[in-house]
């Protein structure tokens, strides 16, 4: 279970039949040319003549071939195995207002709108260029393989039209993307000046990535070789009493399921999580409680050394966002109290909770956490301005519900579009946005990012920060991308951008993808979510591995090899360098959260903690340990 991913192989045995019959033409052509003395002799007829222009035709068609010529290939999903689809056709990128369409003009749509870029291969494939055709390119085999409606490839005849075609794919999807012709003028307008690295990745600066590589190899904690060949095996598996909406993991004895009925309480082993312990319905308890009924919570926080759960419910299946939320006493069973969010006397909504840092759960005294909207980021503070906690256990119901203490923060002017946040282990903030942009804010300051990275193109819906605060991987919904915070300022000394402005030695970041045939048999309709560094909570630990779920599948990247430059999968790859080695974990419904226990849950004869996988009506545990070879 949970083999590592490559789909490289060659296409066929045919894939030199271009240049064998090239080789055959040219030897066609020098035995036409020319006489065993060396001269070239006067054709004698009308059909030597005939048959001279032939072979000249042959030899500049078989030297000069249409740079829009490939051959096409389609995946057979029943047998597995590629197939010749077309021994020989044309692509081509055509502006257009409608992928279904007939029209190839650059002109406006009805409602003035200008066009997009399509690809278009032979009469068979029209696709919209951009992320979601999940290119892969195999430079080695001068080949690229995409969705469009099933999955292909196309192999070219030359490196020269092979490089010319993804030249065009890029600049197209750039354009795509954000409405401008791919030049340098606009791609400085794009990335700014300080990166512009990650337009240019081949000129960026990846230094920091390969130090980083170093000091990971020669930390404390990288006692237990990573290697590429480590197996998952299913531990335990428990069955859950109602749909299960998200995981709350603890890193002391027990975790929880959130369903739609209420809470389920498991008990935490070395192997994963396993046996029912209470379960806590959420229509008891308190009148606070029974409007849980109404609407299942989607959104999960432990405190106080996880003794206290936060619960925030969406104001209804088509708005995200909330009001307040429901602090659960997870000794006593019961919902306590019934939380505002509010500023100077105004209601106003919350789109995430997070807490104050990475161990913060595990403060028994915490009483603050992080709240996040479109254009706010705060920290709330559980108690009144008097210093008082406030809780209704035990109160009058008809009691005032009490606001939240707006303790620190900053609301900004509109377009921020924040969309989701995480915390290191000192309390930096780590924000993505819908235009892609992700920024870093200090633990000092809410108001002005420290470091904001530009966006490529795709709304980012999930950020994980390691504790150190030297990589973040933010989710889109056909990538991740991981991103080195670290640089070096004027005095030499080595920094993160939450602390400092990074300057102009930033380098690019990498991508993490799916292969376009498991990318194809996740399902047209399914999106990354919610990826995750395996859990630390200690200085000088080392997170080992990235998780993300797609449908259904859990997909884990070993985290050394994404940050190896070397690394076999960057050695055929043009543009920003995209990671395809990775291990599919395949449940039968779709997966509803997959996350790495905490690192103390790591047995000796295994470099992870185990991994905890829930669906809908059932959560599992893996563990991984080093394969022997």
């Amino acid at each position: 279970m949970g083999g590592a991913h490559s789909r490289d192989e060659l296409l066929d045995s045919s894939d030199s039949e271009y240049e064998e019959e090239s080789e055959n033409e040219a030897s066609y052509e020098d035995a036409n040319e020319g006489s065993s003395e060396g001269r070239v002799k006067t054709p004698s007829s009308i059909d030597d003549v005939d048959a001279k222009l032939k072979a000249l035709k042959l030899k500049y068609s078989s030297k000069n071939p249409n740079p829009n010529n490939v051959k096409l290939y389609l995946h057979n999903s029943v047998d597995s195995k590629w197939e010749i689809y077309e021994k020989l056709t044309t692509y081509s990128f055509v502006k257009t207002c409608s992928v279904e369409g007939e029209s190839d003009d650059d002109e406006e749509d009805e409602d003035g709108e200008k066009g997009f870029w399509v690809l278009k291969v032979g009469s068979k494939i029209r696709s919209k260029v951009g992320a979601e055709m999940q290119l892969k390119t195999l430079v080695d085999q001068r080949r690229v393989d995409f969705i469009a409606k099933g999955v292909w490839a196309m192999r070219f005849f030359t490196e020269q039209h092979y490089e010319a075609f993804l030249v065009q794919f890029q600049n197209c999807t750039f354009e795509n993307m954000y409405g401008f012709e791919a030049i340098d003028e606009n791609k400085l307008k794009v990335y700014g000046k300080d990166f512009i690295g990650w337009a240019n990745p081949e000129a960026a600066d990846d230094s920091m990535w390969e130090d980083a590589d170093d000091s990971f190899s020669k930390s404390p904690a990288s006692a237990t070789p990573v290697r590429a060949s480590q197996d998952l095996t299913e531990e335990f598996e428990e069955a859950a009493n109602g749909g299960i909406q998200s995981l709350a993991l603890g890193a002391l004895d027990n975790s929880f399921l959130v369903g739609e009925n209420g809470i389920q309480v498991v008990k935490n082993f070395a192997h994963g999580i396993q046996g029912k312990g209470a379960f806590v319905n959420f229509g008891g308890g308190s009148a606070s409680a029974s409007k849980f009924v109404q609407s299942t919570p989607k959104k999960t926080l432990l405190m106080k050394a996880e003794t206290s759960m936060l619960l925030m419910s969406p104001l209804n299946e088509s708005k995200l966002r909330s009001t307040g939320l429901h602090q659960f006493d997870i000794e006593t069973g019961k919902v306590v109290t019934e939380w505002k969010f509010g500023k100077d006397g105004t209601e106003i909504t919350m789109r995430d909770i997070t807490n104050d840092s990475k161990s913060s759960q595990l403060d028994p005294s915490g009483s603050t956490f992080l709240g996040l909207d479109d254009n706010r980021l705060c920290r709330w503070d559980m108690r009144d301005r008097h210093g008082i906690v406030q809780d209704l256990a035990g109160s009058n119901s008809n009691m005032r519900t009490p606001v939240l203490n707006w303790d620190q923060g900053h609301q900004f002017s509109r377009g921020t579009n924040f969309q989701c946040f995480a915390t290191t282990g000192d309390g930096s903030v780590v924000v993505g946005s819908l235009d892609g942009k992700i920024r870093l804010y200090s633990i000092n300051s809410m108001r002005q990012a420290k470091t904001a990275f530009p966006g490529l193109g795709s709304p980012v819906t999930h950020v994980d920060v390691t504790f150190d605060g030297k990589w973040i991987v933010g989710t889109t919904d056909t990538y991740l991308v991981v991103i080195c915070t670290l640089f070096t300022d004027k005095d030499g000394n080595s920094k993160t951008g939450f602390a400092g402005r990074m300057g102009n030695r930033i380098a690019a970041p990498r991508l993490l993808k799916l292969n376009p045939l498991d990318s194809h048999l996740a399902g047209v309709n399914n999106k990354f979510h919610s990826a995750q560094f395996s859990w630390v909570t200690e200085n000088g630990r080392q997170e080992r591995h990235i998780v993300a779920t797609v449908g259904k599948f859990s997909v884990i990247w070993n985290f050394q090899q994404v940050k190896d430059g070397s690394h076999e999968c960057y050695r055929s790859q043009q543009g920003l360098k995209s990671c395809y080695c990775y291990k599919i974990v395949l449940r039968d419904d779709s997966i509803v959260e997959s996350r790495f226990m905490h690192d103390k849950f790591a047995v000796t004869d295994s470099p992870e903690a185990p991994l905890v996988i829930a669906t809908p009506m059932k959560v599992s545990s893996f563990s991984l340990s080093n394969r022997r070879q």
